[in-house]
């Protein structure tokens, strides 16, 4: 296996889709309690001030971020200000299983965008990695009936989780070959929280829109609030942390491969959560997203 998946960075790159799938389960459980834009809003003003006491500093006048903004301002406008708001708006209109249907083919685009705009080559390892993540994704969608795939549906929340997976496939390759100031990137807070700063402001405008063309809803209660602290704190942060280091320590192309642990993990948490029976095709498309990853990261 490649020197630079260990296992710490591999138990990353897993323990973000784990708190992403809690993610999509919790946003789908809130759809009538908020509007998709307003959740992601709320979800990250709380991350900023949860991060704040962390990383102040990198807020202040004479900070290093300021030279760079715009390349701030595109990872906020991609990975925090697009990728959610436009999960949630999927989920409004579209089913999980449509929305993470659509999310697996990630090492996809991972692997065309590296090579279209940045010149990375794909292996040919990497493409049987890449079917045999899909299939595995394939396996819990349909949960082992080809029929269930035959009588899918595809409307517009389908095509909103498609521009959600390209946005964050360009976000994790700008995340691996951002430049920036040292002092910054080595900081994870202050790093995030240059992100949640510029995302914040992207979200706002799409939260106004939103309003503007009577979308906005909110209904208040102890069911929100602790739904928002979830997506805050696991989703938000500690995912964004484990992502970035684990993208930093591997390569986008091969973390692409753990995104497709998403809808497994969806699935497994729908057991406890919505009361659903574990199958023996979730053994299967276990076996095959870890194949996938396996066979991608070897040398």
């Amino acid at each position: 296996m490649n020197s630079s998946l260990k296992p710490s960075t591999a138990a990353m790159l897993a323990l973000a889709p784990l708190l992403w799938a809690g993610n999509a389960i919790v946003g789908r459980l809130a759809h009538d309690l908020i509007s998709p834009f307003a959740l992601n809003f709320m979800r990250w003003s709380i991350a900023f001030v949860l991060l704040l006491p962390l990383a102040w500093k990198v807020l202040r006048r004479d900070s290093p971020i300021w030279p760079l903004w715009r390349q701030y301002a595109l990872l906020g406008l991609l990975g925090i200000g697009c990728y959610n708001a436009l999960l949630y708006l999927a989920l409004k209109t579209s089913t999980p299983l449509n929305v993470t249907l659509v999310g697996s083919s990630m090492p996809v685009w991972m692997l065309a965008i590296g090579r279209l705009c940045w010149g990375i080559g794909v292996s040919r390892r990497q493409m049987w990695g890449a079917l045999l993540s899909v299939l595995g994704v394939v396996v819990v969608m349909s949960r082992g009936d080809l029929h269930t795939l035959l009588r899918l549906r595809f409307v517009a929340g389908d095509l909103f989780m498609v521009l959600a997976t390209i946005s964050w496939a360009f976000y994790t390759w700008l995340l691996s070959r951002s430049t920036g100031p040292a002092e910054v990137k080595a900081h994870w807070a202050s790093f995030l929280l240059a992100q949640v700063l510029f995302g914040l402001i992207w979200s706002g405008l799409f939260t106004a829109g939103e309003a503007a063309l009577g979308q906005f809803h909110f209904v208040a209660g102890w069911p929100l609030l602790g739904a928002l602290l979830f997506i805050a704190v696991g989703p938000a942060i500690l995912a964004y942390r484990f992502w970035g280091m684990g993208v930093q320590r591997a390569t986008p192309a091969i973390a692409g491969f753990f995104g497709n642990l998403i809808p497994l993990f969806t699935a497994l948490l729908s057991i406890p959560v919505l009361g659903e029976t574990p199958h023996l095709y979730h053994a299967v498309a276990f076996a095959l997203i870890v194949a996938g990853i396996v066979v991608s990261s070897r040398k």
